[in-house]
Formats: C-alpha cells, sequence, structure tokens
C-alpha cells in the first residue's frame, strides 16, 4: 500500500471543485481548500503562509509565471501597433462567416502544438475579436483553445510533452535510451484515443456538424436570443481594458513586422532549441519576442512611455490568472503531501486484472489528473506503473500492448489537465478568450465527459482482444 492519509486526502481537491461549481467563485473555494487542507494535515497556524512558499518560489512555477507574463505584454504589443486589427481586417475582406471563424480558431489551434501554456493565450488573444464580431459564445472559444493545447501536446512527438514522458519510460523493460523511447511513443500514437478524439471532436462541433449540448446549448440559446457573449454576472479571465486599447497613432499598420514576424521568431526559437537541445525554450523565446517587439516598436516611432505602458498593461491583464494558479500550485503540493494520488491508486489496486488493466490505468489517470490538475505529475505516478505491467503481460517484448498501456496514461493524464478547474491549461483557456472560469469548466466538461467515455470503452475492447 502507498503512504497517504487516506479518503481525508481527497478532501481538499473536492471541496475547491465543489465550492467553485457552487460559488462560481475560483478564488474563494481554492483559498478556502487550502486553508482546509493545511488543517487537516497538521500544519498548525502558519501552515498557509509556509505551504504558499514551498510551492510558489520554485522554478516550475516562475517559469509559467513569466510565460503568462509575456504572451500577455505580446498580445498588448499586437493591440496597441494595431496588428490584431490589421488582421481582423484582413480576415473580415473574405466575409468569413461564424463556422469558417471557428474553423480557423481550431486550426491555428492545432498548428500552435508546441506548448499547451501558449496555445490557449496565443490563439484566445488572436480570435478573441473576430469570435465575438461572429456571435461565437466566450466559453465556446475557451472550450476550443482548451481543446487544442494539451491534446495536440501530448500527441506530436515534437514537443516539450514528448521528451518529458519518453524520459519517464527510459530503463522499464527493453526501453534502453531516449530513442527507444522516441520510438514508443510515435507507435503508441495510434492508442492515444482521448488526444485524437478530443481534437476531432471539437473540430466536428466548430464545422457544426455535431451540434452544441448541456450548458453549452443553453449558454448557445444566451446568445442568439441576447446576443450576449458572457453571462450576466460573468467575471472574465482577463478584462476587457485589453481589447479596448487604443491603437498608437505613431506608427502605422504593418502586419507582418509587428504579427506574424515575431510569431516567426518564436516558432523558430522553439523548435530549433528541441531540434538542437533536446528541449522547447519557450520562455527564453517569449523573452526575446518581447525585447525584439519593444526595440521594433521603439524605431518605427512609437514613443519609449508608450511603450513602457503597453508592456505593464500586458503584465495586469495577467494578473488575474497568476493569481488563480497561486493557489492552484499549492493545492497541488497539499494533494501530493496528503497522498491524494496514492489514495486512488490503492482504492484500485484490488480492480487490476489483465484483461481490465488498459480500462483501470485510464480512469486512474484521469481521476488522478482531475482531482490534482497536473498531467505531469500524473504521468510520472502512472508511467513507472503501467509500463511493468505491459512488458510483463507481453514477456518483456515490444508489442502493441505496450504501446496501448503507454497511451494509456497520456490520455489520461491530459484528461484532467484538459479539463479540471484546478489545471492551469484550463485557467489559461479562460484566459486566452477572456470567459468567466467556471462558465467555461461547465459548458466543457459535458464534451470531456463524452470524449472519456469513449476512450474508456475503447480501452476496455483493446484489453479484452489482448488478454
Amino acid at each position: 500500500m502507498l503512504e497517504t492519509m487516506g479518503w481525508i486526502s481527497i478532501i481538499p481537491v473536492v471541496l475547491a471543485v465543489g465550492l467553485a461549481f457552487a460559488t462560481r467563485n475560483t478564488i474563494l473555494s481554492l483559498a478556502t481548500a487550502c486553508i482546509v487542507g493545511c488543517a487537516l494535515a497538521g500544519k498548525g497556524i502558519f501552515g498557509f503562509t509556509d505551504l504558499l512558499k514551498v510551492s510558489l518560489g520554485n522554478e516550475d512555477f516562475i517559469w509559467v509565471v513569466i510565460i503568462n507574463m509575456m504572451v500577455a505584454v505580446m498580445a498588448a504589443y499586437f493591440h496597441k501597433s494595431c496588428a490584431v486589427e490589421g488582421f481582423t481586417k484582413l480576415v473580415d475582406k473574405r466575409d468569413f462567416k461564424r463556422k469558417a471563424i471557428q474553423l480557423i480558431s481550431w486550426l491555428l489551434g492545432c498548428l500552435i502544438f508546441f506548448l499547451d501554456s501558449f496555445s490557449p493565450l496565443f490563439v484566445g488573444g488572436v480570435m478573441r475579436k473576430l469570435s465575438d464580431k461572429a456571435k461565437i459564445l466566450r466559453e465556446k472559444l475557451a472550450y476550443i483553445c482548451d481543446s487544442t493545447s494539451a491534446p495536440v501536446a501530448v500527441f506530436l512527438p515534437i514537443t516539450i510533452w514528448s521528451a518529458y514522458i519518453c524520459g519517464l519510460a527510459i530503463g522499464i523493460g527493453t526501453i534502453v535510451i531516449q530513442n527507444d523511447a522516441l520510438k514508443v511513443f510515435v507507435k503508441a500514437m495510434p492508442f492515444n484515443f482521448f488526444a485524437i478524439i478530443s481534437v476531432v471532436f471539437v473540430g466536428l462541433l466548430c464545422a457544426e456538424i455535431i451540434s452544441e449540448n448541456g450548458p453549452m446549448k443553453t449558454a448557445e440559446k444566451r446568445i442568439r436570443e441576447e446576443e450576449k457573449l458572457l453571462r450576466d454576472g460573468a467575471v472574465p479571465l482577463m478584462s476587457a481594458e485589453l481589447d479596448a486599447m487604443e491603437v498608437s497613432k505613431n506608427i502605422k499598420t504593418r502586419i507582418f513586422l509587428n504579427f506574424i514576424l515575431p510569431i516567426i521568431i518564436l516558432l523558430a526559437i522553439s523548435i530549433g532549441t528541441f531540434i538542437t537541445l533536446g528541449s522547447t525554450k519557450v520562455m527564453e523565446g517569449l523573452v526575446f519576442v518581447a525585447v525584439f517587439m519593444s526595440i521594433s516598436l521603439k524605431l518605427q516611432g512609437m514613443k519609449l512611455q508608450e511603450i513602457t505602458d503597453t508592456f505593464m498593461q500586458g503584465i495586469k491583464e495577467a494578473m488575474p490568472a497568476i493569481i488563480l494558479l497561486e493557489l492552484v500550485y499549492p493545492l497541488n503540493t497539499l494533494s501530493k503531501e496528503m497522498g491524494t494520488t496514492n489514495f486512488v491508486i490503492n482504492c484500485t489496486e484490488s480492480f487490476l486484472k489483465p484483461e481490465l488493466l488498459p480500462f483501470v490505468i485510464f480512469v486512474v489517470a484521469a481521476v488522478m489528473s482531475f482531482v490534482t490538475g497536473s498531467s505531469w505529475g500524473t504521468f510520472a505516478i502512472c508511467m513507472p506503473i503501467a509500463l511493468p505491467l505491459a512488458f510483463n503481460a507481453s514477456g518483456n517484448q515490444m508489442t502493441p500492448l505496450v504501446f496501448a498501456y503507454f497511451a494509456d496514461v497520456e490520455g489520461g493524464g491530459v484528461f484532467g489537465d484538459h479539463c479540471s478547474p484546478v489545471s492551469d491549461t484550463t485557467i489559461l483557456s479562460s484566459m486566452g478568450a477572456a470567459c468567466d472560469h467556471i462558465d467555461h469548466v461547465r459548458t466543457q466538461l459535458p464534451y470531456a465527459l463524452t470524449v472519456a467515455v469513449i476512450c474508456a470503452i475503447g480501452y476496455l475492447i483493446t484489453g479484452f482482444i489482448a488478454a
């Protein structure tokens, strides 16, 4: 049995999710869950502040914060230089309808594949004005951003996700070096049901081949009858100030120089560093692009004070999401300390029969990732458990069963990252679309659960065929 505080360990996460849905106040819900969790863990009167110091004073959190701020700064520069407005007018000339705008958003999300943290912020920021004009729900834009971020990043073998996952597999069974792990990753791609179906599902929704259901259908009724992009009382995770920002009168609209070129530079740095260094230096790329754009705008004639004010406005716009992350990270740390994931594993050990293994592994990974909001943490725990079982069932040979188990963990881990209210990617999607966070979670969850059920059935069939 793995070490855990038992059923008490799931109280903070259940409390956070329950309060978030009941009150629609995510910050209050997360803060309450953290304080209650500290009390249950016996951390004392200063437990919460100590938890904040441990959770936020580390490289991972600082990395996410810098990415958030630099993407927001890029978005502010795009708006100030009239690049977004110019892009909007360029698309408007084509007279694209609502369906076309949805499909462009979906395609753009699929193309910005190299990092899930950047994709929703970029796609939402670029497409928001166009989607608003086309009367597309902010909740729907957030769903498109979310469904084309982590699911795409975990599927392709040329992302930072693949490097991390492959690293976890080295040393298990016949996987000796990185190249062995990469071969398994590639061969497991057809079994990565959740990633494939999630991206296809939202694509079909954008193409209006399938219709809205559940809370999303209710929201669609609101925009059709009342023309409201957000419900009354909604609190967008990004204020309207950025969209309302006045463009600079001191420079000309240059879409290539102030919009396309910065994206090309970022892509070149991200993909180039992945190929040469084995890791994607997205944060460094974003900082470089922010500096490049600052210098470029100055050379084009924008006043230094105007550049500084725009830079600070971008950082200001990132603060709502950063505050949420400042509470999500402590909650995740608390879950690790209390053994939440270990409790889930212990509860499901008795069900680990060979023919049910693919199904059980997917469900366990999905539950873990949802309650913790961490796909990478789920990968780190489940991969060392799932792969040895797969190799044992395969006679220590590289068989389709190994590939299925590998993809099992990937899909289950991405489920929570994709739809948990305490996941950073879900938060960033709400921020990118300037949508109320809980409204995004409520409208997206039925779709994510539908895809998860289809995947679970697929893995159940896979298990019985393999057995």
